[in-house]
């Protein structure tokens, strides 16, 4: 038994997001400042938002509900996904992948959200920046390496 006054599917994309509420269907708004606030707007008190890690689309809408007071969840893409593929679903779209969202929520217990405070946020920030860091330096090393086994490397490749 679903103890949400409404339960909501949330596909996001870098523009927009479409919502498919469990009773009230689908929606789009803007992924912008102005289309959360319009959600919010819309959105009936005690419902609970279910949206899929999207490494970086969902994390703006999710903290922006979380501190608004909203029940925010964010599951696993590859849960949702597996989930789909078990009802041999075959159109895949925006609307389609946020009713499957609010299906998978209202069928599975789904972990709530608890947000980032602005450190936690900063710390996430930098380890992004130095995992980055590090792939570039990798495929540096291996270009270098690459260039030395064809046996006359540039001086203009290893400068740069």
């Amino acid at each position: 038994m679903n103890k949400y006054k409404e339960t909501f599917g949330v596909d996001i994309s870098k523009d927009v997001f479409d919502v498919h509420g469990s009773k009230t269907g689908c929606h789009q708004y803007k992924n912008n400042e102005a289309g959360f606030r319009k959600y919010l707007k819309e959105l009936p008190k005690g419902s609970l938002v279910v949206m899929e890690a999207t490494g970086y689309y969902h994390y703006r809408l999710a903290q922006f509900l979380y501190k608004n007071g909203v029940i925010v969840s964010v599951v696993n893409p590859l849960s949702v996904k597996r989930f789909i593929q078990m009802k041999l679903a075959k159109v895949k779209t925006d609307k389609s992948d946020a009713k499957a969202i609010c299906e998978y929520a209202l069928i599975n217990e789904v972990p709530i959200y608890n947000a980032l405070t602005d450190v936690q946020s900063e710390c996430l920030q930098l380890f992004r920046l130095l995992d980055t860091y590090l792939k570039q330096r990798t495929a540096t090393k291996n270009k270098i390496h690459g260039e030395a086994v064809l046996g006359i490397p540039s001086k203009f490749v290893y400068r740069s």
